[in-house]
């Protein structure tokens, strides 16, 4: 995994000011990725480079800009939605993910969870289709509307291949329970989504070299 994303960082020439191994940021962006917090991996790698933990902070957050999709024929995609915490208040994290594929598609965080956030997540996920994919989700009422106005074939399920997101959430969730199952109260929706975005660049480039 360590060559691929350095050959991809290298590429995009995401780390411009290297006064740092990219080697090492990348080693610690990994460590990070895999649970290790933002202070024990700056204290784990302190023998081979020294850095702050808001170095890696930065790092980590950086590795967003390497999240792409290729535009091309999608079977079926299944879409989902899970509640997290930002600070004290809940939020809405969607999500869709290739169930061919296993590859995560996009993802939003918003405040409420309704058809007009559904319309503007799925219109971000058919960039990345050359045509019309049955979309699979629960029986969640935000998503019929929505649908059907786009012309998707549409449908419910409960296991089966929708199971390919939830699989995902559950990745995600056990990530996040390393910081208390929620993001700190100074974090922004932004933030949080270029956070979500880092670990699904990540998980991507993992699900391609397995």
């Amino acid at each position: 995994m360590l060559q691929q994303l350095t050959e991809l960082v290298r590429r995009k020439n995401i780390f411009r000011w290297n006064l740092k191994k990219v080697e090492v940021k990348l080693i610690a962006v990994i460590l990070y990725y895999g649970g290790i917090s933002f202070r024990k991996t700056s204290k784990f790698l302190k023998d081979f480079e020294k850095f702050s933990y808001e170095s890696l902070r930065l790092w980590y957050h950086k590795v967003a800009n390497l999240f792409t999709n290729v535009k091309r024929d999608r079977r079926c995609i299944a879409i989902d939605e899970t509640k997290i915490k930002i600070g004290d208040e809940w939020w809405y994290i969607w999500a869709a993910i290739d169930v061919d594929s296993w590859e995560i598609l996009g993802v939003m965080v918003t405040k409420w969870r309704t058809s007009i956030d559904v319309l503007r997540f799925v219109k971000r996920i058919l960039r990345y289709c050359e045509n019309k994919p049955v979309i699979k989700t629960d029986r969640g009422p935000w998503y019929r509307w929505t649908l059907q106005r786009l012309g998707l074939q549409h449908e419910y399920e409960t296991f089966g291949e929708r199971n390919a997101i939830e699989g995902w959430f559950n990745i995600l969730k056990s990530r996040l329970k390393r910081f208390w199952k929620r993001f700190p109260s100074n974090a922004s929706k932004e933030s949080v989504e270029r956070w979500i975005t880092s670990f699904i660049a990540l998980y991507n480039l993992e699900v391609r070299i397995s």
